[in-house]
């Protein structure tokens, strides 16, 4: 009988180590950084600053000479904080329960989720002569760039540093599913 070799969630995941600032190498060594994108409500600007907002666009595609990716994920509205607040509160006891009922019959109906925007920007090290310190070097050069381009448009980006933010980002990138239907 032939043994079968199991192998680890380990083996599986396309990820090799986190390094400390934030930068995952992947197993086919290349690295990426994760950049989390909080957007502006464009509907509620004037037209000037629409017009303003899409010319930054414009530029900060022009000016990304690297790869990135946009990546947008959806995640189910989870109201349990605001319905224990909520319940925490003695007085107006009957508008209170109508109101968490009315939450919970639109949160149901409407399927209300938050959405999170990305952006993965990576950098190769298939170039023997390319340095991991050299990529990583390129790598947080172009997240600056990132970052003051996408301020222009009214963005704000921050990055993950932490291991545990790291982890927890590629756990909901790999289990979607568990996000939208939680």
């Amino acid at each position: 009988m032939k043994s079968e070799k199991f192998k680890s969630v380990q083996n599986w995941l396309p990820y090799d180590k986190i390094l400390e600032n934030g930068i995952i190498k992947l197993k086919n060594s290349s690295y990426v950084k994760i950049l989390k994108v909080e957007p502006i409500n464009y509907n509620l600007k004037s037209e000037l600053e629409k017009e303003a907002i899409l010319n930054s666009y414009k530029s900060f595609i022009k000016s990304c000479n690297f790869n990135l990716q946009i990546l947008i994920q959806s995640k189910k509205e989870d109201l349990t904080k605001h319905i224990d607040l909520l319940n925490q509160n003695n007085f107006y006891s009957e508008i209170k329960e109508k109101y968490i009922e009315y939450i919970n019959s639109l949160n149901q109906k409407q399927k209300s989720s938050n959405k999170n925007f990305y952006i993965i920007i990576s950098q190769s090290a298939e170039d023997i002569t390319n340095l991991e310190s050299v990529t990583i070097q390129n790598l947080q050069e172009n997240y600056f760039k990132v970052k003051e381009l996408l301020a222009r448009c009214g963005n704000i980006i921050s990055e993950y540093t932490k291991e545990n933010q790291i982890r927890e980002v590629l756990f909901s990138f790999l289990n979607s599913r568990i996000f939208l239907n939680g």
